[in-house]
């Protein structure tokens, strides 16, 4: 006997369709165990595959598990914001008290914020406290052959775990960024060796209303490039704030990602006076259906 659940597909970092990067969001996904989970996201094949369950604590408006097509991830960014987007358009949550949502998954309780203005709805979420450790040298130097140019050596590269565990690399410029052409079977091997879950590069423009350009790499989780990340974006602004490259009294920024892969993905990024980090910005449904199962 066939099951149905209703599911909307959101683009996210981005007010405009097409622009951003998408999210499969399933709701009513109690009945669903983990190996149908993987299957359905391996089989809409978007970075990301969301499932909307009921929260086990009171203290969450829901609960989420996040899938790439080859894996589950305990946190992550895009989907954070597209799936709680999702939720409210669906009418499965109102904001609490402030203008927020909490969403639990398995890295804890994440806090989306709401703010409704004149750009329409904007979210953002708290991200994860960051872990950071060092990339050692050998891993640097493959890491240069991977990417087949020289890295600034003025921030060492280093491994950032905020849920997800990316490798944090800052280049020289974000043309530096934009000419990128990775080997991606290597890169993949590279994860899988350090068992993280990808690599995510940034550098500056000299002027401008974007301060930088992003771009992340994940081979190993089947995705060779995400359109624009979440929570490789906060794993970039607690990279910065870690090795003082932003002001001590704390920050707000725009970072740009995608344009390699045909998006132009626009990611509002706050840091304040501790290090604590926000990362936002604009949904819009793409599509809306129902999976026959």
């Amino acid at each position: 006997m066939k099951r149905s659940h209703r599911y909307t597909v959101v683009d996210v970092f981005t007010s405009r369709p097409l622009a951003g990067n998408p999210v499969a969001v399933v709701f009513d996904a109690d009945g669903l165990d983990t190996e149908a989970m993987q299957s359905i996201a391996r089989w809409t094949n978007l970075s990301e595959t969301t499932f909307v369950l009921p929260p086990t604590t009171p203290a969450a408006d829901y609960r989420l598990r996040i899938f790439t097509p080859r894996s589950e991830l305990p946190f992550a960014g895009h989907p954070a914001l597209g799936s709680a987007h999702a939720v409210l358009e669906a009418g499965r949550a109102t904001p609490r008290e402030g203008g927020r949502l909490v969403q639990q998954c398995h890295i804890g309780l994440v806090d989306v914020a709401v703010e409704e203005g004149a750009e329409g709805r904007q979210l953002a979420f708290a991200s994860p406290s960051a872990q950071i450790e060092p990339l050692p040298a050998a891993d640097v130097a493959e890491l240069e052959r991977i990417l087949g140019c020289a890295l600034n050596r003025e921030a060492a590269p280093a491994i950032v775990n905020v849920g997800p565990r990316w490798v944090i690399l800052p280049l020289n410029d974000a043309a530096t960024v934009r000419e990128l052409q990775p080997d991606v079977a290597r890169l993949a091997a590279f994860e899988r060796r350090l068992a993280i879950t990808g690599v995510t590069v940034f550098g500056r423009y000299p002027q401008g209303d974007v301060a930088i350009e992003v771009r992340t790499f994940a081979p190993s989780c089947g995705v060779e490039e995400d359109p624009v990340c979440g929570s490789g974006n906060a794993s970039v602004a607690a990279f910065q704030w870690e090795r003082g490259l932003l002001p001590a009294g704390g920050t707000a920024y725009v970072a740009a990602q995608g344009r390699c892969v045909g998006r132009d993905g626009r990611v509002k990024v706050q840091v304040d006076a501790d290090g604590r980090v926000r990362v936002g910005g604009s949904c819009i449904t793409c599509v809306e259906g129902v999976l026959a199962l």
